[in-house]
Order: structure tokens, then C-alpha cells, then sequence
């Protein structure tokens, strides 16, 4: 809970700007019908390489979503997603976008938070909203009239997309490359968008698998991966056996998935709709949407507590409610301001 804390401090500012700015991008939203086919979420682990044969043989029966750092590895071996997810709100994940949206064989929805970075190139693709549930998002995304599902904030992507999964369909869930472990110094399937800069770091004092085994070493000090372990250790427990791994892993049971031969149509699984409206306009009108409702009585406590731990003040909150309502009104313009620019 600390960490979390830390985390939307440091990021919230970001996360703000993020949101405004990426409602420029929205010409075309996604909805969607539960299916009843199995669903296949693939994350950038090692283990990612020994599922693929397994993922090229019954893709077209199948639901992919892919985190996008996984999917370079996918193209390379011919599997086109259904749907591709990012949430990082980060600098570094656009690395993954910038090959996914390089290749055009790849042109697939794309299921977003709207605080995550996206590309400017991405304008062109149909966006499945995720909506954290947050009371400022509900009222710039009920504003603007853009559909969106559902889903909590999670601390790594493969969480939100598992969380995912389980709305698009009733079936079974298969995982493959979310190991939580690294494969000796293998921390990533490969290729992977990193990879040059791993190989850039290298020379002839620190060599490459010198720079793998630091990479290895920390991110298993780190501790965030036992942490996703025993989430999903705990999440497992509530799915009622409705969670597998393609391959061997250390909280799911193996299983390949069980289908009859009626290949999957997408069309009747997910539906394209252009957005109302200008999208150039969304970022004005959603700040609107903020501003008011910070005004109004109903909302404002809410709304305060809300932006008031994403965007800290440095200087001890103000008493006086006008005061901190102006403040918090003056901070939301500079960062939308950013965005529209």
C-alpha cells in the first residue's frame, strides 16, 4: 500500500496529462459481446518461446490478447493477436508500441487506459477503454459519450488483461510467457523491444550476458515478481479452475485448450463505433466536464480526494475549500493545456 501511494504521487501528474492527451486519439472505440470461446493471454517471459507452437496452432480457434511487449515475438512466429493491451503509464513502454505499430501485418484494436502513453500513431486504431473506475474518469468519459469497461488498476499489465479475459469470455483462460521467474539470466522472450538496448549497454569490460545477469539480479532483489506470484496465487483461488497455463508453471495447472473446429469470427465478438464528435475537442470538454463537477456540491468533496493524491502539493493543503478547489482547478488546466497542445 506504501508503494502504491509512493507510485501515484510520483506518477499522477503524469498519469492526468497522459489521460487528456490521449483523448485526441479516440476516432473509433471497441465494444464488445461475451464469447464463449477459450482466451489466450500471452505476457513477454521467457516461457513465451516454448507456448508459441502451441499458440500457432490454434489461433484462428482462440481469443489473443497480448501485452505489447509480447507481441514482436508473436508476429515473428506468424500469430496475429485479436487484441493487443497497455497500460504503462511510462516512458519505456512506448518501445513496444513503436514496433507493434511499425508492423502493419499487426492492425488490431488496441485495449488501453487512457493515463497509459500511447503513441500519436496509434490515432488510426480502434481503442477498447479501460476505466479504472475513478470518479474523474467516469465523468470526462460519461461527458463524452465513449464506452469503456470496467477494470481496477493493477501493478503489471498481465493482471489487467487476466481481469480482461474474464469479461470477453465464459470460457477457459490460457496464459503463456507470464512466468513470474526469470529463465536463469533469460528475463524476456525474445525478440524483445529492449534488446538493443541491452546489447547497447554491453562492451569489452561488461559483456552481454554480464549486463543479463545484473538485469536478472535485480529484478529478482527487487521482489516484484514474488509479488505478482502471490497475487495471482490468491486470484487463482477464486476462478474456480478457469485459469491455465500452456505451459509448466508454478501456480496454474498445464492444460491445452479443448475446442470444436468452428473457427472464430471477431466481427461477432467485437464491434468498431466511430466516436461522436471532434476528438480534438475531447480534451476541452472533458476538462469542462472536471471543472464543473469540482464546483458543484454533489461531487467536489469526492473529486478533491481523489485529484488531491494524484497531484500533492508541496505547500500544507489549504483550510479555506475555495482556495483548494482553485488550486487543484489551476493545476487540472496547466496539465489539459499540455495536452491539447
Amino acid at each position: 500500500m506504501d508503494a502504491g501511494k509512493r507510485t501515484t504521487a510520483h506518477f499522477g501528474r503524469k498519469w492526468i496529462r497522459n489521460f487528456f492527451k490521449n483523448l485526441k486519439l479516440l476516432n473509433k472505440t471497441l465494444v464488445y459481446r461475451q464469447s464463449s470461446l477459450p482466451v489466450i493471454v500471452t505476457g513477454s517471459g521467457p516461457g513465451l518461446e516454448q507456448a508459441l507452437p502451441i499458440i500457432a496452432k490454434i489461433q484462428e480457434y482462440c481469443i489473443i490478447i497480448a501485452a505489447s511487449s509480447s507481441v514482436q515475438a508473436l508476429s515473428l512466429h506468424g500469430i496475429k493477436p485479436d487484441l493487443t493491451i497497455t497500460t504503462d503509464g511510462g516512458n519505456w513502454a512506448l518501445k513496444h508500441l513503436h514496433s507493434y505499430t511499425r508492423t502493419p501485418d499487426l492492425y488490431v484494436p488496441v485495449a488501453v487506459n487512457l493515463s497509459a502513453s500511447l503513441l500519436s500513431q496509434l490515432k488510426s486504431y480502434a481503442f477498447l477503454i479501460i476505466n479504472d473506475n475513478s470518479f474523474w474518469q467516469n465523468i470526462v468519459l460519461h461527458e463524452l459519450g465513449l464506452p469503456s469497461v470496467i477494470i481496477p488498476q493493477r501493478g503489471t499489465v498481465t493482471a489487467t488483461a487476466l481481469d480482461l479475459a474474464l469479461l470477453l469470455s465464459n470460457a477457459n483462460i490460457y496464459l503463456a510467457g507470464m512466468d513470474f521467474s526469470n529463465n536463469d539470466i533469460r528475463t524476456h522472450v525474445k525478440p524483445y523491444a529492449f534488446d538493443n538496448l541491452f546489447y547497447g549497454q554491453a562492451n569489452r569490460l561488461i559483456p552481454f550476458h554480464s549486463v543479463c545477469f545484473n538485469r536478472s539480479f535485480l529484478l529478482n532483489e527487487g521482489g516484484s515478481m514474488d509479488i505478482y506470484s502471490a497475487w495471482f496465487k490468491d486470484k487463482n483461488i477464486s476462478l474456480a479452475k478457469r485459469v491455465y497455463s500452456l505451459t509448466d508453471h508454478k501456480i496454474f495447472d498445464t492444460m491445452i485448450p479443448q475446442f470444436d473446429k468452428s473457427k472464430k469470427n471477431t466481427e461477432e465478438i467485437f464491434n468498431i463505433v466511430k466516436t461522436n464528435g471532434n476528438p480534438d475537442q475531447f480534451c476541452q470538454r472533458g476538462v469542462n466536464a472536471l471543472l464543473s463537477a469540482l464546483k458543484d456540491k454533489k461531487y467536489s468533496e469526492q473529486l478533491k480526494q481523489e485529484l488531491k493524491a494524484l497531484l500533492p502539493s508541496d505547500q500544507s493543503i489549504s483550510k479555506d475549500i475555495k482556495n483548494e478547489i482553485h488550486d487543484l482547478e489551476t493545476t487540472i488546466m496547466e496539465i489539459a493545456l499540455k495536452g491539447i497542445l
